[in-house]
């Protein structure tokens, strides 16, 4: 989990008060955040910007609220296709115009698709924020979505599932959320399936595309050496004639509370590797519960880094394995807790009996106050080293809008972190560990040996 995933709203927060149409609001000026401004257009598109004055450069975000979780098993893998698809080319633009523009200023131009969100992105200098802003705001409005753009670019996303498949570490993961969540958005692919992939026609990807890229679903991010005002400028001229009429932004995604179970016990991906890699984990805190500041802190002295439990107990202490750590997920209405381990086959035993053993001795007796200090200062050191450069605060104010519904300044995250106590974290390990969990393996094993394990 990285830290600036504990950000927004607390569980059963007030909405914020509406703000009038075209009104700006600062929401944060200090040393540690910047000085960050929310505006909402006509339309519903909310812009958001965090002035840096000591870089020369500047990223920059669409983030549209739409990913693998809103897709129906006949078009899995939809949200991610239509980020890959809309390099292809505009209404005004090429493929190959698009990129030789980019390269010309020294630019990158890039894109990713979630469980509940995709973004396309652009780190160029200040100066050239313009060139951003007007070529972003094309692929997102002006997409052709050819016939002949969608057969050259299946090739592409093949050849994606195919290089996951390839490193069992990456396939480990999808394999844990489909056995977490069973067969259901969350327990889906972001990628989709070969079947779903070779499946979907250009109607297909299109009508995603018409459908869910509406202004009310987009938020326009932006920081570095940017000026508010004249990002508003260029994101009104770019969209144009779009700005219209009085809809308020998309509701935030609540989700549906997930079951406290989860779908299967097991899941187990047979193969030949050296190392057979595992993940065990359960259901977990949704992201606006208020716990999970609490949650965090457990995280990170569970398996955060080199001095967590985990790591001192299984490799420094009995060297089994290469790398092992824990993970804390948070989507809306639900989550996951994960241990990852990565070892011979010889030794999973072992690995999973001190995991377990680590993981109830926390839930019986939580941590001791040296464990919670350490991981607060881990915590709060990691996000501020983590927001030095321009598409971390982008990515921040992106995701606290689409997720929250609110931004929260840096200091009161920090803040919230140093609240946490012992009891706190005692009352959320018992919760967590006490859960039924999920073991995911990627190795040469048969079904009949995962009852053993």
């Amino acid at each position: 989990m990285t830290t600036t995933d504990v950000i927004g709203a607390g569980a059963g927060a007030a909405a914020p008060a509406p703000v009038p149409v075209g009104e700006t609001v600062l929401l944060d000026l200090d040393e540690v955040g910047g000085r960050v401004e929310r505006t909402e257009l006509p339309g519903g598109l909310r812009v958001l910007t965090e002035t840096m004055p000591g870089v020369l450069s500047a990223t920059l975000g669409i983030w549209v609220g739409v990913g693998s979780r809103d897709e129906t098993p006949a078009v899995a893998g939809s949200s991610h296709f239509l980020e890959h698809l809309l390099f292809k080319g505009t209404a005004s633009r090429s493929a190959l115009e698009i990129a030789t523009a980019m390269d010309a200023v020294g630019g990158e131009m890039n894109a990713f698709t979630a469980k509940e969100h995709t973004c396309y992105y652009a780190n160029v200098l200040a100066s050239d924020l313009p060139l951003a802003v007007t070529l972003l705001a094309d692929l997102v409005t002006e997409a052709r979505n050819t016939a002949a753009d969608l057969e050259s670019e299946r090739t592409v996303v093949l050849e994606e599932i195919a290089m996951r498949d390839d490193e069992p570490s990456d396939a480990v993961h999808d394999l844990f959320a489909e056995t977490l969540y069973g067969d259901t958005p969350l327990g889906r692919s972001v990628l989709g399936t070969v079947e779903s992939i070779e499946s979907l026609t250009r109607d297909d990807v299109d009508g995603w595309y018409r459908q869910r890229y509406a202004m009310p679903s987009m938020v326009v991010a932006a920081a570095g050496r940017v000026d508010h005002q004249q990002v508003l400028e260029l994101v009104t001229a770019a969209f144009g004639d779009r700005l219209t009429g009085d809809a308020r932004p998309a509701p935030l995604r609540r989700g549906e509370e997930g079951s406290l179970r989860p779908a299967r016990a097991t899941g187990l991906i047979s193969r030949r590797t050296e190392q057979t890699h595992l993940l065990l984990g359960s259901t977990a805190l949704g992201r606006l519960d208020d716990r999970r500041y609490a949650a965090a802190v457990l995280d990170a002295a569970v398996g955060g880094g080199m001095s967590s439990r985990l790591f001192q107990e299984i490799r420094e202490k009995r060297g089994l394995v290469y790398s092992v750590g824990s993970a804390l997920t948070h989507y809306a209405g639900t989550g996951s807790f994960s241990v990852y381990a990565g070892c011979s086959k010889k030794r999973v035993p072992e690995v999973l009996r001190i995991v377990r053993e680590e993981l109830a001795r926390v839930a019986a007796e939580g941590l001791t106050p040296e464990e919670v200090v350490r991981a607060q200062g881990q915590l709060k050191g990691g996000m501020v080293l983590g927001l030095e450069d321009t598409g971390s605060r982008m990515s921040r104010l992106g995701k606290s809008e689409l997720a929250y519904g609110e931004y929260l300044p840096v200091r009161e995250v920090l803040a919230r972190l140093d609240a946490v106590d012992e009891v706190q974290v005692r009352e959320v390990a018992a919760d967590l560990f006490g859960r039924e969990t999920s073991l995911a393996v990627v190795g040469p094993y048969r079904e009949s040996d995962l009852d053993r394990l």
